[in-house]
């Protein structure tokens, strides 16, 4: 496997820069969401307030990809482009943020209900970011990746999910994907060893039925394969000599509940 990047101080100071503004944005985003509005109505908006923060997407243009953001609905997984659908009362929306700001990348995702959601919907919103959760707090200085990669699988199963085996986590800074990939699922107690200074971005995607997925024409758009609904939550971490820091954490506790209050409406 090729060397995981180490970040020095300012590489830090510059990763915890770019996932502040990211995760600023993301939750800018998800108030917009409201029913009638299109998928590419959102995307607009998210070019407007990457503008307005200084930034730009850096997910626009790569390999071609032609969204501000990525942003998914129902049973589509990852990777959906704005465009025409329009956000329906009872959807769960995944929106999927990566900015460039001063060289570094900021990546975060969460998924929104609609209104209220079912029960069944808030039930998967709920265990997808316990697993999150989980992984997160595998990640200790001196663990060894697989440890969260096995924490990851292990929430979702016993919730009775699956998790996505074609899309996996990754190192990020200064470019979107950097070493090492991070599969939601694996062996504890494998892998390297996690060393204070890398950051990376954990992200379980978790689908309620099976765990198999299909990509729709336009190349990009993910889809679960029994057409069931999928989760995505994506935290970028700092690891450190002890427990990991959270460097997409929400730095507006106010918004930050209006949000969670929308996304798991009961």
């Amino acid at each position: 496997m090729p060397a995981i990047p180490i970040k020095d101080a300012a590489g830090v100071a510059g990763m915890r820069a770019s996932c502040r503004t990211a995760r600023r944005i993301l939750e800018e985003l998800c108030l917009e969401l409201e029913p009638g509005r299109t998928t590419g109505d959102i995307d607009k908006k998210a070019g407007e307030l990457i503008a307005k923060h200084g930034a730009r997407s850096a997910f626009l243009g790569y390999r071609r990809f032609p969204g501000q953001l990525c942003i998914s609905v129902n049973e589509e997984v990852v990777h959906g482009i704005g465009g025409g659908r329009r956000l329906a009362y009872g959807d769960v929306v995944k929106l999927d943020v990566g900015i460039l700001l001063d060289g570094w990348v900021g990546d975060t995702a969460t998924t929104i209900g609609i209104g209220a959601i079912t029960p069944a919907r808030r039930r998967l919103l709920e265990r997808t970011t316990a697993a999150l959760a989980a992984g997160i707090a595998a990640a200790k200085g001196g663990a060894k990746l697989g440890d969260l990669c096995h924490a990851v699988e292990q929430t979702v199963k016993e919730a009775g999910y699956s998790v996505v085996r074609e899309f996996v986590g990754h190192g990020v800074g200064r470019k979107l994907h950097e070493e090492p990939q991070i599969p939601n699922f694996g062996r504890a107690n494998s892998g390297p060893i996690l060393r204070p200074g890398m950051t990376l971005a954990i992200e379980p995607m978790v689908n309620e039925g099976s765990p198999e997925v299909r990509i729709l024409k336009d190349g990009w758009t993910a889809v679960t394969a029994d057409g069931k609904d999928s989760a995505h939550f994506e935290h970028v971490i700092l690891i450190t000599e002890g427990e990991p820091e959270i460097l997409t954490e929400s730095v507006d506790g106010e918004k930050d509940r209006k949000v969670l209050a929308k996304s798991f409406a009961a």
